[in-house]
């Protein structure tokens, strides 16, 4: 779940500059969405929100699994009976999710949407889902059951009852497609901000980079550290709100595609990276795979970096990243 509290946008507003940014809120994917464009006024500010709201609305009918009509709702339908046709925007992203996948182990893993929800983190849970139970809910999931045909663009999931779904990516994906298109408008600057995936571009109207404020979430009055951010993206995951408690042990909501058991050990993991898309399927894919192997992925990895707030408070951060403390 993205915390929208746990990135606080600093904005440092040049009065004396003709340009200001302009920001807009709408609701989005289901989401909340933070556009802000730098501009001269407010008419030309609005246009180019309209046209970001207009490209992010576009993705949605494309990936949505809730709309009976997408493409992904097709290929659903169709699993284990034959490869759909799709356009080749959404073939490229499932072949880079399937990327992600093999890169992270499978802990990231689009095909988690077949996964059956016997884990509840609304209070109503009173003991562990038994073995079998979590063993049957992850049979149909596995990303290496994706076929793709790159020459006819099609997609086929293997077995019947599988499908995929976006839910770790998409956001990411629909800011990242926002930004690019305001770009290719001559929009100089600006932020998406995606429920927590934020994705920037240019710089601030008085010359300075935009700024982001990290926050522990189990202190979350207090900022620990301003990170400026130039032409890149970062994510914030929490999952410190949705548990349930057994035997001592803390469950969080984010499952392990792999195990069907909820990751535990980790509350909050801040990802840097070029992209939103690639930041957002990492920030789920270290609660995933642990601090330890988590941050190990992610120093092996170019240009991306991150900030691991583990369930004692303690901060960890990945080998390049240099934090300005407060």
């Amino acid at each position: 779940m993205k915390q929208l509290f746990t990135i606080v946008l600093i904005l440092f507003i040049n009065a004396c500059s003709a340009q200001q940014p302009y920001k807009r809120t709408v609701k989005l994917m289901g989401s909340r969405f933070d556009i802000t464009v730098v501009a001269e006024d407010t008419i030309t500010s609005n246009e180019h929100i309209e046209i970001a709201i207009g490209e992010i609305e576009r993705i949605e009918k494309l990936i949505s699994s809730w709309d009976k009509n997408s493409q992904t709702s097709e290929i659903n339908k169709n699993a284990g009976i034959k490869p759909v046709k799709v356009d080749a925007e959404l073939f490229d992203l499932i072949e880079r999710a399937i990327g992600i996948s093999k890169l992270t182990d499978g802990a990231f893993d689009i095909s988690y949407a077949s996964m059956d929800r016997i884990w509840k983190f609304d209070g109503s849970m009173t003991k562990m889902p038994s073995e079998e139970e979590i063993r049957i809910s992850i049979s149909k999931v596995g990303y290496k059951n994706i076929s793709l045909d790159k020459s006819n663009s099609t997609v086929f999931l293997k077995t019947k009852g599988m499908k995929i779904g976006f839910g770790a990516i998409g956001k990411g994906y629909a800011a990242d497609m926002a930004k690019d298109l305001l770009i290719s408008k001559g929009v100089t600057s600006g932020i998406i901000n995606a429920s927590g995936d934020m994705n920037t571009w240019g710089k601030q109207p008085n010359g300075s980079e935009w700024k982001v404020a990290i926050t522990n979430p189990l202190n979350k009055n207090q900022a620990f550290a301003i990170l400026p951010i130039s032409n890149s993206a970062v994510v914030t995951s929490g999952n410190y709100e949705k548990y349930v408690d057994f035997n001592g042990k803390r469950f969080t909501h984010i499952i392990d595609p792999r195990t069907g058991y909820p990751s535990s050990g980790i509350i909050s993991v801040t990802v840097f990276a070029p992209k939103a898309e690639l930041a957002d399927a990492l920030a789920t894919s270290v609660f995933v795979m642990g601090k330890e192997a988590g941050l190990d992925r992610i120093n092996q990895l170019p240009k991306i970096e991150c900030i691991i707030i583990d369930d004692k408070g303690n901060i960890i951060k990945s080998k390049n990243i240099e934090i300005d403390k407060l």
